[in-house]
């Protein structure tokens, strides 16, 4: 068992993060057409959030495109395949890939990245956040469990669909680290708030193998450190409510 606390606030904001800031590479989807667009919109529609089918079924689609845009800066390399008639060559990834996930939002998006990095190892992480004051807006977050294969020398993907503070981000992959240092990073995340990636950006600053994906980038964050305008619980919306 890892148990880990961050009783940390996010950051000071700074605008337009959208590229390459402090060697952390920063795309967000939202930038260009394309219909990861729609599927955010659906996720985010109050009209639509109460059918937690086609939430989680965003949730995956998203995770899907994702992981095809992700599979583009893998390192590939030539190889001869054996067909009935005669031997067939392919450039395929060499990349020995890791996907992890936040529980419980995460598993939907982890999922959709599963589909299509389908030889990949999976490592999962428990995380929670709760108030520290009788306000709600001191934020603490606790890992608590960790399951994961050997990550040295790993292409290691973290899908965790929102990065509000970044805080269980952070700890997430600090607790992924105890099984080994990646050799590559990319954070797959749906909406991020501009904090969580001030806070992604100076934590990761000494780093250049690091890739920040995201659907779509709001600006603040409430009293209560949720995203605005943001989608409201992910986990809630995707698996119902908790006590």
């Amino acid at each position: 068992m890892v148990i880990i606390n961050n009783n940390e606030t996010p950051g000071s904001l700074e605008s337009g993060v959208s590229f390459n800031l402090n060697n952390m590479k920063i795309i967000n989807f939202a930038e260009s057409n394309s219909v990861i667009n729609q599927y955010v919109a659906e996720l985010r529609d109050v009209n639509i959030q109460n059918d937690r089918n086609t939430f989680r079924h965003n949730l995956q689609r998203i995770g899907q495109m994702m992981a095809y845009e992700v599979s583009k800066t893998l390192s590939y390399s030539k190889k001869e395949i054996q067909t009935p008639l005669a031997m067939a060559k392919a450039n395929t990834p060499d990349d020995d890939i890791v996907l992890a996930t936040v529980f419980r939002a995460g598993l939907p998006f982890h999922q959709g990245f599963l589909d299509v990095f389908d030889h990949a190892g999976n490592a999962f992480v428990s995380a929670y956040r709760y108030y520290m004051d009788e306000k709600h807006e001191e934020v603490g977050i606790k890992v608590e469990y960790l399951a994961a294969p050997d990550l040295t020398d790993k292409t290691l993907i973290i899908a965790d669909p929102m990065l509000a503070t970044g805080g269980s981000l952070e700890l997430a992959y600090q607790a992924l680290c105890t099984k080994g240092i990646p050799k590559q990073l990319h954070l797959c995340c749906v909406i991020a708030a501009q904090a969580g990636i001030d806070n992604l950006m100076k934590l990761f600053k000494p780093l250049d193998n690091v890739t920040l994906w995201c659907a779509a980038i709001d600006p603040v964050l409430n009293e209560h450190k949720y995203i605005v305008p943001g989608l409201g619980d992910a986990g809630d919306l995707a698996y119902g409510d908790k006590i």
